[in-house]
């Protein structure tokens, strides 16, 4: 033996010399745990998923609801510019106390960063949000694409991601200023760190941040956490710690900071979330602003909102199995929550959407000969309600205060021009859009939070009867407005006002090809004649 190792040693060649043979097979290969990259048009994942929500932002020129200026865009002027305290206006909703001011502060920095720059232009002051928006949104889509890639195969990945950049519903929502996008956004990248079963990227600091900052920014987006939240909690060995030093000091510290910007800007001390609570759901107060049938978002809100997904949808259910179950019972938890509120929006389930589209993916992955079709005419069925909705649809809320901007040049308007919306309230965005202190004037229509069962809001006292209304507000000729914006449906019923207080029509701007009730057709701007 001894000979035998002396020859070894002799015989042993330099490490440098040696060269082994690389093998094929996967068994030998270093990279089988390494998440795959995804390449589109020769470009990364993340590159493609970031222009495409820059271009999906470019493309969205549409109004959707009030709440994506009202609760975003409009609050930032009051809080940080101080250049409208004036004729500045706040919605009763923050009069009451149930809006917070952790969502509209990402704004009021934007606007002060941009006003320090002298950058603060009305286009840059609308479409940076908006872009910060797009670039969560990209985000987001890249982390459920990571997500499911870890606990699918790369195939439901891959369709997953395909179904997620699809849908005409997250195309036309998640680049607008609704706190619901943001509470979609942080749905879904809390849920990238969610011990899901089978999950490789369980972080419970990192998912239950995220949850805390999703109920900050609107605190219904615990509905939708509670099921997870109870999940989590069953299957956790060590459930005192889990509780202990994990959700009680997180939640505590989101509740304590957002307790305390709230209470700075109101001006006193404030908890937004009870307020929230008590007002939407105690009181019911948002049934003011309609109702529906408990059936809705079963029977109509989300299959609209899944759009043509849905037979692939309830295809990917079918093909669920336990581990995705919890997916499920929240999808399912959600909208049977939601539908317990008298008071129903398309937009109030969006944030489970993404979990829709992974079971889409699921099933388009499981399609073989019908694969290509099937996609195919996914993409083609969302496309055409996505670009309309985005550049057609509820544009003119836009338009027109486009059109009246250049008012807020001094050599270019009268001196203090004063503008009368007569439309349903909050039709259009106001200061955000015009970046000047004009002298407005809308119809309000905030709730009764006295308990008064005769009381009419004064958009409703308007349209009952506009000519008195009109009559009654303006008595004189120096008391009128030296503008007039109205839908069209309404001119005919207060043309002997205009006619009689010398008002010329100025501009007609589309607005969408489905009027109803008080909405027409197109938006209308009148000018006093006296004043040009």
């Amino acid at each position: 033996m001894e000979k035998i190792r002396e020859r070894f040693k002799q015989n042993k060649p330099s490490c440098e010399s040696v060269r082994l043979r690389k093998r094929s097979s996967i068994l030998y290969s270093t990279d089988i745990n390494k998440p795959q990259t995804l390449q589109i048009f020769g470009v990364s994942l993340t590159v493609f998923s970031v222009v495409f929500r820059l271009l999906n932002c470019v493309l969205l020129q549409t109004s959707f609801v009030p709440d994506e200026y009202w609760q975003s865009l409009e609050i930032p002027h009051r809080m940080i510019l101080n250049i409208f305290l004036t004729y500045g206006y706040e919605t009763w909703e923050w009069k009451a106390g149930i809006r917070g001011y952790s969502y509209p502060l990402l704004f009021a920095l934007m606007y002060k960063l941009l006003h320090l720059m002298n950058y603060d232009t009305v286009y840059l002051l609308v479409f940076v949000p908006r872009v910060f928006q797009a670039l969560l949104a990209a985000y987001a889509d890249v982390k459920l694409y990571h997500l499911v890639l870890q606990w699918e195969t790369p195939d439901v990945a891959k369709w997953t991601y395909f179904c997620q950049l699809c849908s005409w519903f997250t195309w036309f929502c998640c680049t607008r200023t609704l706190t619901n996008t943001m509470e979609t956004v942080l749905t879904t990248l809390a849920l990238c760190f969610f011990p899901l079963p089978g999950s490789k990227t369980h972080h419970s600091w990192k998912y239950l941040s995220l949850v805390s900052l999703a109920v900050v920014v609107r605190p219904t987006a615990l509905i939708v956490w509670l099921p997870l939240l109870f999940y989590h909690f069953c299957v956790e060995q060590n459930k005192l710690k889990l509780i202990t030093q994990r959700c009680v000091p997180i939640a505590a510290l989101a509740l304590a900071v957002s307790t305390l910007i709230d209470s700075v800007f109101y001006g006193k001390w404030i908890l937004v979330q009870w307020n929230f609570l008590k007002f939407n759901v105690l009181h019911n107060v948002a049934v003011f602003y309609g109702s529906h049938p408990w059936h809705w978002y079963f029977t109509q809100g989300l299959p609209v909102v899944i759009g043509p997904h849905l037979p692939l949808f309830l295809h990917g259910c079918s093909l669920a199995t336990k581990k995705h179950r919890i997916l499920l019972i929240t999808i399912l938890w959600t909208t049977a929550v939601y539908s317990l509120l008298a008071h129903k929006e398309f937009w109030f389930v969006y944030p489970v959407l993404p979990f829709c589209m992974i079971f889409s993916g699921m099933s388009l992955a499981k399609l073989q000969a019908w694969r290509k079709p099937a996609a195919a005419a996914l993409l083609l069925f969302n496309l055409i309600p996505a670009l309309y909705t985005g550049l057609i649809h509820q544009r003119g809320s836009l338009d027109v205060m486009h059109d009246l901007q250049h008012l807020c040049d001094p050599s270019d308007s009268q001196s203090s021009p004063e503008l009368l919306f007569l439309m349903p309230c909050h039709s259009t965005p106001l200061y955000s859009h015009l970046h000047c202190p004009l002298k407005l004037r809308f119809l309000e229509c905030p709730p009764d939070l006295t308990g008064n069962k005769e009381y009419v809001d004064e958009a409703d006292v308007f349209f009952s009867n506009p000519l008195h209304w009109l009559q009654t507000s303006f008595p004189s000729q120096s008391t009128l407005p030296s503008h007039i914006v109205l839908f069209d449906c309404l001119e005919k019923e207060i043309s002997s006002f205009l006619e009689e207080n010398r008002f010329a029509r100025q501009a007609e701007i589309f607005h969408t090809h489905f009027p109803e009730g008080r909405v027409g057709r197109n938006i209308l701007i009148y000018t006093r004649e006296d004043l040009h």
